[in-house]
């Protein structure tokens, strides 16, 4: 019976088996065998216990790479547009603070942006720019502006003031494209960003190129670099990883993030959701896990200059993976051995979800990153394989198509209610409910789901993209 309606290849393992105690199986095609609901019945029935694949020591590295890549501090598409600006003051050779006012600026992007920290409390991607030509640091890429002096921020307002910026929506069809043309009394300068945020793919200075990388088809998508990521891998990481390898950075993140969440709460930021959660909901582990979140993007859309350790590029979702695991496992009073598993849990599923979104998409990543916090919340209630899997299933099926509309206040919003889905989620399995495959988005096994919604962010919602670009550009 447990043949029927099954391929050779998926059932192998239990072939020959006999009376067997365990089933130790090896999985090292990612795309291959993952345990069914009737399979688990099966095994659970027969007595046998499923011994999980081990993960190998080039797994764990690879991991512990992608955890390391995740805890960069500053990721996000302001600092693009920064880190774009300073190299052309560099290559005008001028002093940053010393480009001329009142030429025209053209930016030409895909990207989004919101309040910017170290700016003094500016806006948009004006702001951007005046940051990168005041006080940026091409040198130091992603981190172009982490730290300011406080007499530069009012050049920066003075900038935008009296500098004509113009900002078109670029037709190149990337989802990740930036070019700047500047201009310095006779001299100009042009460079270009594609489809990584460090990614320098043309420099030019009065019409001579210095620099052309070419650029290839679909190369905006990380999927094919971490092909290799499947849900149970990341499960078996977070049980076997050395937390030694892993401290440093979660350590950070938790450090970064609680602090800009703790600020949120006690200032005055945006709509202050956070507090509006906190405030006007019963006092409950949850809604404790769920307001601080809200409050550390409260802070971090409207101006907080505190630092945050990002997920997948993104503060808003470094935060939402990490300070519910955190606020939780305090609260349960959790080992910190534990806590940090369940972080390495959370953070590596939100990029694996990411994975097949795409850089940039205008599927919320909100979303993705509050089911994945709700999986380490599972984990340190004990949970199997199988309820993060179905925590991770249940809180997609429930909020994906929630879309991203730039940087802004209603982003605290959008994690309370991706917190809330991933919560949904987890309760709904550990009552023993579930959706299951053909409900929407949903198929057969973990993976599959999480491919459809890689599918859905990166094609299915390109086109949506593009119009909100057009809407917040007021075209």
């Amino acid at each position: 019976s447990l043949a029927e309606g099954y391929s050779r290849d998926k059932i192998c393992p239990f072939y020959g088996c006999g009376n067997v105690n365990e089933l130790h199986f090896a999985n090292t095609d990612p795309s291959g065998f993952s345990f069914d609901d009737d399979v688990f019945q099966f095994l659970n029935e027969a007595g046998i216990v499923y011994v999980p694949q081990e993960t190998s020591d080039e797994s764990i590295d690879d991991y512990i790479d992608i955890l390391t890549y995740a805890g960069l501090t500053f990721a996000e598409d302001k600092w693009v547009i920064r880190r774009a600006v300073s190299v052309t003051g560099v290559e005008l050779n001028k002093d940053n603070a010393s480009l001329e006012k009142g030429k025209t600026l053209t930016l030409t992007a895909t990207v989004q942006n919101g309040t910017l920290p170290n700016t003094g409390g500016l806006k948009g991607i004006s702001a951007a720019v005046a940051a990168g030509i005041i006080a940026g640091d091409a040198g130091r890429e992603l981190e172009v502006i982490a730290s300011v002096p406080e007499d530069k921020k009012p050049a920066m307002a003075e900038y935008v003031e009296h500098t004509p910026i113009a900002v078109t929506l670029s037709d190149s069809g990337r989802v990740l494209d930036l070019e700047i043309r500047a201009h310095s009394g006779d001299d100009e300068a042009v460079v270009r960003i594609a489809d990584r945020h460090t990614n320098v793919v043309h420099l030019e200075k009065n019409g001579r190129v210095l620099k052309e990388v070419p650029l290839e088809q679909g190369s905006d998508n990380d999927a094919a670099e971490r092909d290799f990521m499947t849900l149970e891998l990341i499960y078996d990481f977070a049980e076997s990883v050395c937390v030694a390898d892993v401290k440093e950075v979660l350590d950070r993140q938790i450090s970064f993030n609680m602090a800009i969440c703790e600020e949120g709460l006690r200032g005055d930021y945006g709509a202050n959701i956070g507090k509006v959660v906190r405030d006007k909901r019963e006092d409950s582990l949850k809604n404790r896990c769920i307001s601080l979140a809200a409050a550390g993007s409260d802070a971090r859309m409207n101006g907080c200059e505190l630092p945050v350790v990002v997920n997948s590029g993104s503060g808003n979702q470094g935060i939402t993976a990490s300070v519910p695991v955190t606020v939780y496992a305090r609260g349960v009073g959790a080992s910190e051995d534990k806590l940090y598993r369940a972080l390495c849990l959370s953070n590596l599923t939100a990029i694996y979800q990411k994975e097949g979104i795409g850089r940039l998409s205008a599927y919320c990543g909100a979303v993705n990153a509050g089911a994945a916090a709700a999986c380490g919340i599972a984990y340190l209630d004990g949970a199997d394989f199988r309820t993060v899997a179905h925590t991770l299933v249940n809180s997609l099926a429930v909020i994906s198509g929630m879309v991203c509309d730039g940087a802004k206040a209603s982003c605290a919003g959008k994690i309370v209610m991706a917190l809330e889905a991933g919560f949904l989620g987890y309760e709904m399995f550990d009552r023993g409910q579930q959706f299951r495959a053909g409900d929407g988005i949903v198929r057969k096994g973990v993976d599959n789901t999480v491919s459809n919604v890689g599918r859905l962010g990166r094609i299915g919602m390109r086109q949506a993209d593009l119009e909100i670009l057009k809407m917040m550009l007021g075209e």
